[in-house]
């Protein structure tokens, strides 16, 4: 009987705990959750609003990157510094281009690799993007970094943003941590109950069931989506993740890290061109993938490459490698399945936020888990309302009873 009360009070303080957690957070958890939602397939969302840049007819042979390469710095009298390339047959390329001693990062253009033909570029703003825009501030900062007007003195508008999004998230990390108490039955033979939904019942208990049924169905995705939030939010935070995972370096260490890495001995010799650079990736990174390459200013600097999985089941985590663009050897290769199990989580903390960490497969996990984290305020919210108001109608009930018997 005494355990049996001490669990009571337990589940009592829980329950108050998810409750307030879950109130206070609520408005900010729907907001921040429904762009989340729809952030997932951000990538997917910009390329099928704006098939013209990213999609061309497949016609023949396609064209080789270093003739692209030439015929683009030819049109625009400017060097090519970076390029994005596949092997899709539908699918444009990217060649990112900068002027002699232009500051910034150039212009990014997108080019039918079978006529070399300039789809389009990335100062363009499309309907698409422009939403995805709104749908990142509102998940990142609310909005709040849209208004010109300092809100308060002593930080910006968005490090308000960051900061309220942090809290919320935080809040929403413990109510499902709490609701993992909460979903127990008091009595453990009525454990199933907790695994479906009566439909056949009233609203009120088909609103209870969805709201615990589904939290409890998406309860890893929905901890892993609370834990990475506040990366971006508190540099406290961020620091403890990357000591927990084993991928924090001191900024001192860092630049010191870089400042070596920016002192490579390359054997002299005339550049090779972008193709024989992409096979002499192949040989070290054999499966299929895409290609971020990124041209040095000078010949005396290596080609630095990363290359990406693609596919439904693709693991997210770029290899990267840099490779003397003159011998095409490879100076340095930092391959992710290299890592220790500590720093590939570590290193993955914006694909298991965002649900790319399996490729597509995950990322649809993802984006219904999303969609369960922004009904839970809403379907929590209703059940405490209707608890409210059963406890006035019985404190009604009680009230008149008294007076009736007076």
């Amino acid at each position: 009987m005494r355990n049996s009360t001490l669990w009571e009070k337990f589940r009592h303080v829980i329950n108050e705990i998810h409750l307030y957690a879950g109130l206070i957070s609520g408005i900010i958890v729907v907001a921040v959750c429904l762009s989340g939602t729809i952030y997932v397939y951000n990538s997917e969302i910009r390329e099928s609003a704006s098939p013209e840049l990213y999609s061309v007819e497949e016609s023949g042979t396609r064209m080789s990157a270093e003739s692209l390469k030439n015929k683009l710095e030819s049109e625009f009298q400017s060097n090519v510094v970076g390029v994005n390339w596949n092997n899709e047959p539908d699918q444009s390329v990217q060649f990112t281009l900068k002027e002699e001693g232009e500051k910034g990062r150039g212009t990014t253009y997108f080019v039918n690799p079978y006529t070399g033909e300039v789809l389009g570029d990335s100062g363009v703003k499309t309907s698409a993007a422009e939403f995805m825009g709104y749908m990142f501030s509102l998940h990142r900062w609310l909005m709040l970094d849209r208004i010109e007007t300092p809100m308060l003195e002593s930080m910006s508008n968005r490090d308000l943003g960051r900061l309220i999004n942090g809290i919320a998230t935080l809040l929403f990390t413990l109510g499902v941590l709490t609701g993992i108490v909460i979903w127990f039955p008091k009595k453990v033979k009525n454990w199933r109950q907790g695994l479906k939904v009566k439909w056949n019942a009233n609203w009120k208990r088909v609103n209870h069931d969805l709201h615990n049924t589904l939290a409890f169905y998406s309860l890893i995705f929905l901890l892993l989506m609370g834990v990475t939030g506040p990366f971006w939010s508190f540099s406290w935070y961020r620091e403890g993740w990357q000591k927990t995972w084993d991928t924090y370096q001191e900024p001192g260490q860092r630049n010191e890290s870089n400042e070596k890495k920016e002192e490579p001995v390359l054997s002299s010799g005339e550049f090779k061109t972008l193709d024989e650079i992409i096979a002499a990736t192949d040989k070290t990174l054999s499966y299929d993938g895409i290609y971020r390459i990124s041209l040095p200013e000078k010949t005396s600097e290596p080609v630095s490459i990363s290359k990406y999985r693609t596919g439904f089941f693709a693991r997210s985590g770029s290899d990267q490698l840099k490779i003397n663009g003159a011998t095409l050897e490879v100076m340095e290769a930092n391959l992710f399945s290299d890592l220790p199990f500590r720093q590939q989580v570590g290193r993955s903390v914006k694909s298991l936020h965002t649900g790319e960490i399996f490729g597509q497969f995950t990322k649809f996990i993802w984006f219904l888990a999303c969609l369960v984290a922004t009904s839970l305020p809403i379907t929590g919210t209703l059940i405490w309302l209707n608890k409210k108001k059963k406890k006035s109608k019985k404190k009604g009930k009680v009230t008149k009873t008294v007076l009736e018997s007076a």
